[in-house]
């Protein structure tokens, strides 16, 4: 018998959400949990809310129990900025989110002018963590270590081809884009086409005839799955023959109900899937008990919640300063994505991409595999 995931978890949010008298240590979980992107938003919930619960299990924090508070961005920065405004009304204290980098980024100056700690489990946008503020850290990678990954497996895979770097125009898509476009070019390489689409584009035929025109046999793009798949879709309608590839905001089976077979052979960069990892084999039976399947970032957010709680306990208190400072400062952290060190900066010390494929598994249902 299936149980319900959280539900009490899920009840202390609502009950957090009309005001700060019940709350002991309120933490916010911004993401969109509606629109096109809601599957990442569900990861991030569903991530921080199996985690609150394990650390009120066993405790809360320095004695004090967490109660969450949702915030739905619709991975919109207008949004964000609102979603973080209501944040600090309630009475927030650490904020895990935003999903986008391009709502994260404007969102943590909110946050840090109100003392709030935000850490990302997905945004990988290196400003996010170059402005030198105080309140911003990550569980994931970013951008330019991302790139040079994806950049050096073209210039390994493909130096023949002829290559197309599109991107989605947003903080995330573009810079990851021109982070892979930076390392093909040191490599040697030069792209065929470079363009930008716009989100919520649906038909994509001018830019593939365009890029049959220039002859394109491998397609580079920066962006979410949500315009990827249909990039995909057309692609193989319109007699284009490329390999796809793209990174971690593709990392969702949403994209093959999307793309459809045309997904098969799309090459994406990620960290190593941390469903694998022999520590978090119990919690992940935990999440699939419940229903949940725990991809992407739904350990990247209960990571996220860890390292707040284990940093809160090494400083000896939960004001979110003094959590930052231990953050850099008493780490590693174990976490269900594996032990976190952080820089000064609020980057992890261990960042590690790998490549994955896109191919169907021993169900018949199109996922992703990490290559060999």
């Amino acid at each position: 018998m299936k149980k319900s995931l959280l539900s009490a978890v899920a009840l202390t949010a609502m009950v957090a959400f009309s005001g700060t008298a019940w709350a002991d240590l309120l933490v916010g979980v911004a993401g969109p949990l509606t629109g096109p992107n809601a599957a990442f938003g569900a990861q991030l919930q569903k991530g921080a809310e199996q985690a609150a619960a394990d650390i009120n299990a066993a405790g809360g924090i320095n004695g004090e129990q967490i109660k969450l508070v949702l915030g739905d961005d619709v991975s919109d920065p207008k949004q964000g900025i609102s979603v973080a405004n209501k944040f600090v009304a309630d009475g927030v204290k650490f904020v895990v989110g935003h999903f986008n980098s391009g709502v994260s980024i404007p969102a943590s100056e909110v946050y840090a002018e109100n003392g709030i700690l935000e850490i990302t489990p997905s945004a990988t946008n290196p400003q996010f963590t170059e402005r030198g503020m105080w309140n911003t850290f990550r569980t994931c990678g970013r951008d330019d270590q991302q790139g040079a990954v994806a950049g050096a497996y073209l210039a390994a895979n493909f130096k023949d081809a002829k290559i197309a770097i599109i991107h989605d125009k947003t903080p995330y898509g573009q810079g990851l884009a021109d982070e892979t476009k930076k390392a093909t070019n040191e490599a040697g390489l030069t792209e065929a086409l470079y363009e930008g689409i716009n989100i919520g584009d649906k038909d994509f035929s001018a830019l593939i005839a365009k890029m049959k025109e220039a002859g394109v046999s491998v397609v580079y793009y920066g962006g979410l799955h949500t315009e990827a798949g249909l990039i995909m879709r057309q692609m193989k309608d319109q007699g284009l023959k490329a390999t796809f590839m793209s990174g971690d905001g593709i990392v969702s089976n949403e994209l093959a109900s999307i793309a459809g077979d045309a997904v098969d052979g799309t090459l994406m960069t990620f960290a190593p899937d941390p469903r694998k990892n022999p520590a978090s084999k119990e919690l992940v039976e935990k999440f699939r008990a419940a229903g949940f399947e725990p991809e992407a970032y739904t350990l990247y957010s209960y990571a996220a919640l860890q390292v707040i709680a284990d940093a809160a306990k090494a400083a000896g208190g939960n004001d979110p300063q003094a959590v930052a400072e231990a953050i850099k400062a008493k780490g590693p952290f174990k976490t269900a994505i594996g032990e976190l060190g952080y820089d000064e900066k609020g980057d992890i010390t261990r960042p590690d991409y790998v490549m994955y494929t896109w191919k169907k598994g021993e169900d018949g249902k199109f996922s992703y595999f990490q290559n060999e």
